[in-house]
This record gives C-alpha cells, structure tokens and sequence, in this order.
C-alpha cells in the first residue's frame, strides 16, 4: 500500500503515531483499538497496525483481550507509583548530565521556559503549564544526551499519561510543582549536576505523594 510510507506507514512512524496519540490521550484507558478504524486513521494496512499494536503491547500501552481485541491498558495506582519510582531515578540522571553538558542557548531557552510556566501558572492556565512540563521534561532528557534513559522514559510516560493528567489538572498542583521545575531549570542553568539531580529526584517523590492523595479523595473513579 503505497500510502503506508507516505503517511505514517508501517512499522516505527506507525508505531510512534499511536503511541503518541495514546500518550495525548486521544485513546483513553480500556478504549477499544480496532484495527479497521487505526487503518483508516492513519492510513496504514491492517497487518501493519497489528504489528503496531503487538509492538505496544509489548511496551505495555496496549493489552490484548481475548476474543476482544486490543485496547489501552489502564495503569492501576501501585503501578503507576512504581513508574514514578523508577523515573524518579532516570529524571536525576538526564537532569544531571544536562547540567554539565548545557549550553549557553539552551540556558536561556530552559529560563524561558521557566518563565512561561510560571504566567501560566498565575494565569490558572492548566493546560498551558501541563504542555510546558512536559516540553521541559523532554527538553532536560534531550539536553543530557543520555539516550537510552530517554528511550525508556519516554515509554514509561506513555504508560503513566492517565496518572499525569489527572495530576496537571488537580487544584493546587501546578502551584507545588512549579518550584520544584524551577529548582531543576536552576541546577541546569548553573551547571551543578548534583543540585539538578537533587531537585529532579525530590519532584518525583512529590508526584508519587500526590498520586496517593488524588487516589485516597473522595468519590475518586480509578
């Protein structure tokens, strides 16, 4: 199918294209993928979108059930808090090498970024600052260069992004966590890996406490 290349195609862009849907949230936890309708979407043959599917399977996006069909696999609160967990470790490392390899450019554009989470903050922007956390995340992980923590992060925010949202968009977060970004731009910014590393360490033990509270309100669906 010539289209397939053309498009998104088989095989890796197919891949990435669903995953990152997914990871937009454009298919929601327990949503059924069929196979017909992800063909159409993305202009790919069936048997490259099984592919696809098999390969997030694999990666722990997607669950097969039987008789059923693919659909996106919900991450239940313990596995979420585990994922945290380990990206608490990799985030420290990427922080960490991106304070001894940051440039004089790329300082200005982290305190850029800096800068507009902090107006959409003060401007109750949520969506606004949850786009700018995860610009700044991929930012520091590109930064440090450390590929295969980036590859595996990248993954992992897949699999937590109904966790993260549920976060971006709790009251009174993003007010907690900007600090704490900021904390991490400034390590960068002052080429100090220990501080980065320190300040990335101690916002995701933040996340996993809030994980927990969201989790423990009241009239809270998992």
């Amino acid at each position: 199918m010539a289209e397939d290349g053309a498009r998104n195609g088989a095989g890796a862009p197919l891949v990435e294209a669903i995953r990152e849907a997914i990871i937009r949230g454009e298919f929601v936890p327990n949503q059924r993928l069929v196979e017909a309708d992800l063909s159409s979407q993305f202009g790919a043959s069936r048997a490259s979108v099984r592919s696809a599917l098999l390969e997030l399977t694999n990666e722990g996006l997607v669950e097969r059930i039987q008789n059923r069909g693919a659909r996106v696999r919900a991450v239940p609160l313990d596995e979420a808090i585990e994922i945290s967990e380990v990206r608490m470790v990799l985030e420290g490392l990427c922080a960490a090498k991106a304070a001894e390899a940051v440039t004089g450019e790329e300082v200005r554009e982290l305190q850029g970024i800096g800068k507009s989470m902090r107006e959409a903050v003060a401007g109750g922007d949520l969506l606004g600052y949850s786009a700018l956390n995860q610009e700044l995340h991929r930012r520091v992980r590109e930064i440090g260069g450390q590929r295969t923590a980036s590859r595996v992060l990248e993954r992992l925010r897949g699999q937590n992004v109904r966790h993260q949202f549920r976060l971006a968009m709790h009251p009174g977060r993003p007010s907690v966590s900007l600090p704490e970004h900021l904390a991490i731009i400034d390590g960068i910014c002052t080429h100090d890996p220990e501080a980065a590393e320190r300040a990335a360490r101690a916002h995701l033990r933040s996340v996993i406490e809030a994980l927990r509270e969201v989790d423990a309100q009241p009239g809270h669906r998992p």
